[in-house]
């Protein structure tokens, strides 16, 4: 028996709320399309080709940071469709371990885990904006972007469903595009794709091994859909299709636009730079290129900024339907928008705008969250040891293996950051520590409140 269903004392499903299951099998993969693809393909190649100077090698890294997801997106559809709730790992942790264990997650989400990616997302749209509207400030651009998504996100479910999907097919036109023009550019570069004896030195080095880590942060969202499990229209067949369509379409995206950005610029004009596609849309469109990219961007930004405004609010949500003190979080409009969790996250998400520390919080949020992701696996391997009766209407696909590939990468990834950023990782470990403190603290005090209420006469 799974330790949240030993503990009757725990928070974990108490409330019986059903959540309202309208969110299509097209907007679900838009939102996991929308939530991976921001930022980071657009600017990591740059330090890649520095010391991975092979067309090749650097193809092959983005597809196995794709394949690396997958194996995590199997994972997870697995727990997803065995408890379809929504809010991801704060769910899937509680079931899993303990709700000790999945408050420290929630906690972590809640407070700055998508607000920071937000504000970060909004940050990189004022600055792209410059330079397709030169005369406003980019701060200005960054809060009005945020603040136009969640007035779409409070109008409710079905508002929020359009504005996703048309946004989100908007973003993949402009990319789609981007790699047209790209493909039949008159005088492409000299690169060579196809793999040479050269490229096993590369592929086992450590520069490759180091550019996983970044790949894999660019790959970030391939679990957007478990935070709205309970608003799928019939989860067990949604959300594994969600997860792994949507991922694969970004692995697609992703090789095929680095592929591009090699095949439009020389490696010695991109090698250290930040803004490789403005340097690849300048050799493929002449001096309007960097317009269009920034335009592109900009664009792309959107969906992102709207998907994570959409499903960061709903682990504070259901926390609030757990938590006597966070109760007020889980109160929905007529139209389903859980108005007070929606607006929380957009008050921290502002302040970190004008605070301008967002960039730090990322940091130290990292490795909290890549904790909680691997711990969210190796749920899945205990599932299957205590609980093998359990209802799994999906099974991951090649368990063991696929789910040991992930665990191995992710752990990869957080001894980098401790290795490579300590002070970081350290404070990212004290925000989970402070989680489970903060746990303790409230159900000592509740069942102190309880022990003092009179019994019946």
């Amino acid at each position: 028996m799974a330790a949240a269903e030993a503990d009757d004392t725990s928070w974990a499903g108490r409330s019986g709320r059903a959540a309202i299951p309208s969110v299509s099998l097209p907007v679900a993969i838009a939102i996991v399309i929308a939530d991976m693809i921001g930022v980071g393909v657009f600017t990591s190649l740059g330090f890649q080709v520095k010391d991975l100077p092979s067309g090749f090698a650097i193809l092959l890294l983005w597809a196995v940071g794709g394949l690396v997801s997958i194996c995590g997106a199997l994972s997870y559809a697995e727990l997803g469709t065995m408890f379809p709730r929504s809010s991801g790992e704060y769910n899937f942790l509680t079931r899993a371990f303990h709700p000790a264990v999945g408050f420290m997650a929630g906690w972590v989400s809640a407070t700055v885990g998508f607000a920071a990616p937000v504000a970060l997302a909004a940050m990189a749209f004022g600055e792209y904006g410059r330079a397709v509207l030169p005369g406003v400030p980019p701060m200005v651009l960054a809060v009005g972007a945020v603040w136009v998504v969640t007035v779409v996100q409070l109008g409710g479910i079905r508002q929020s469903s359009r504005f996703q999907l048309l946004s989100t097919v908007l973003k993949l036109g402009l990319i789609v595009a981007f790699l047209v023009a790209g493909a039949i550019i008159a005088d492409p570069q000299p690169v060579r794709f196809a793999p040479a004896v050269a490229d096993v030195g590369y592929v086992t080095s450590a520069a490759f091994a180091t550019g996983l880590v970044f790949v894999m942060y660019a790959f970030s969202g391939w679990n957007a859909a478990t935070y709205i499990i309970g608003e799928l229209h019939t989860p067990e067949r949604t959300l594994p299709r969600a997860l792994l369509a949507g991922t694969l379409v970004v692995l697609v995206l992703y090789v095929a636009l680095n592929a591009v950005f090699l095949r439009a610029a020389p490696m010695g004009e991109l090698t250290g730079q930040l803004q490789v596609a403005s340097i690849a849309g300048a050799h493929i469109f002449g001096e309007t290129g960097g317009r269009f990219v920034a335009a592109m961007i900009c664009i792309g930004l959107v969906p992102s900024i709207a998907a994570m405004m959409w499903i960061g609010p709903r682990v504070l949500m259901t926390m609030g339907e757990d938590i006597p003190a966070l109760a007020v979080f889980a109160r929905r409009s007529r139209n389903g928008a859980p108005t007070y969790a929606v607006l929380f996250q957009l008050g921290v998400s502002t302040l970190m705008l004008f605070t301008e520390s967002f960039e730090a919080v990322l940091d130290v949020v990292q490795f909290s969250l890549l904790s909680c992701s691997f711990l969210t696996v190796l749920g899945l391997f205990r599932l299957r040891i205590t609980s093998p009766d359990l209802p799994r209407p999906y099974r991951a696909w090649g368990y063991p293996v696929t789910p040991l590939i992930f665990l191995s990468v992710t752990g990869f990834m957080m001894y980098y950051l401790v290795a490579a950023r300590p002070w970081q990782a350290g404070l990212g470990a004290v925000a989970m520590v402070s989680g489970l403190l903060i746990y303790w603290f409230a159900h000592a005090r509740s069942r102190t409140v309880v022990a003092a209420m009179p019994g019946p006469d």
